[in-house]
């Protein structure tokens, strides 16, 4: 199972932030959250073909929603991707990528 998803699409364009805003609306671990920023979309590598999507959550100040996400997977088309955890730091990305 890799925590990467395609940076490009069927059709040869690279994945938008809106194709996975889009999608994460109809995956039922997503119901109660919401974004409070524009997704990050990075290739994991530079020479890859993989990327990473990066998200910040509004969340409880004990981190309820989060620790609901954290570890879980699920399908995005077909490949499997994971949540993980950053550091919190608010205001400051954490993709040292973009």
């Amino acid at each position: 199972m890799s925590p990467y998803i395609p940076y490009l699409r069927a059709d040869g364009n690279k994945i938008t932030s809106e194709n996975v805003t889009d999608f994460m609306k109809h995956i039922d671990l997503f119901e109660n959250v919401s974004l409070a920023t524009k997704l990050r979309i990075i290739k994991a590598l530079p020479k890859s073909d993989m990327a990473i999507i990066w998200f910040d959550i509004w969340d409880t100040q004990n981190g309820s929603k989060a620790k609901l996400l954290i570890n879980h997977s699920f399908n995005l088309g077909h490949h499997i991707a994971t949540v993980r955890a950053t550091n919190m730091n608010p205001g400051v990305p954490q993709c040292h990528n973009c």
